[in-house]
């Protein structure tokens, strides 16, 4: 298993105690990994503490408010390239697919697209395919970093890891693109109900639907790997 990435994955899951419990271990495996620079490891000091030492409180209303209040903070990664269409549906039963030909089986309410499970997914697989999954997705990545550094959030410095880790610089133009979308306030509910007001997700047949971006992104992941059992943090 790669550590970091599951390393990662823990980071960007919703804040518990027994993450709060392992903080010191997922601090370990990150501040061990040379592929990462020294200032990009100490980027993730702030975070990491935070984790470790804040209210759980304050931890878990601080994940909703950024990544669950705000459309352009999405942790499902589809959400970025197609919105709520029925496009993003079939490119999610694809990835679905592809999670249990690699003998992955999610134990998640979270949609396939979710960050957290694809990083789950991808620290079990051998580094070049995932750094491939990741470049395919960095201009997001570079678009979630840029609106958190504006916020001013510790979290902004997970998805200049991503970055680093996926070996690519963002194109510009497809993360300007991104940064086009306006941002709701996360306290205006009536401005959120809004935004999110989109045709539903459907998981259609279709998994060839859809933006190149997201198909390339499935196309990188399309090789099955031998089963691997989910282990905890290491």
């Amino acid at each position: 298993m790669d550590r970091t990435l599951k390393a990662m994955s823990l980071i960007l899951s919703y804040p518990t105690p027994e993450l709060q419990a392992a903080m010191a271990e997922i601090a370990g495996a990150v501040a061990s990994d040379t592929r990462l620079t020294a200032a990009t490891r100490r980027a993730l000091r702030p975070l990491l503490e935070e984790l470790r030492s804040h209210d759980i409180y304050e931890l878990q209303e601080r994940y909703v408010m950024l990544f669950d209040r705000s459309r352009t903070l999405s942790l499902n990664l589809f959400e970025h390239v197609h919105g709520e269409s029925r496009d993003r549906g079939g490119a999610m039963v694809s990835l679905l697919e592809t999670y249990r030909a690699g003998g992955y089986e999610p134990a998640t309410t979270e949609l396939p697209d979710h960050l957290p499970l694809l990083l789950e997914f991808l620290s079990m697989r051998p580094f070049a395919e995932a750094r491939e999954t990741l470049a395919d997705a960095a201009h997001i990545l570079k678009a979630l970093n840029v609106r958190l550094t504006r916020r001013e959030s510790t979290y902004d410095a997970v998805f200049a890891a991503l970055q680093q880790l996926s070996g690519i610089k963002a194109d510009g133009q497809s993360v300007a693109e991104l940064l086009e979308e306006p941002e709701a306030d996360p306290d205006d509910l009536d401005a959120l109900d809004a935004v999110w007001e989109e045709s539903e997700v459907r998981f259609g047949p279709d998994p060839n639907a859809g933006c190149p971006q997201a198909r390339n992104m499935l196309a990188q992941m399309a090789q099955p790997v031998n089963p691997a059992p989910r282990d905890a943090a290491e």
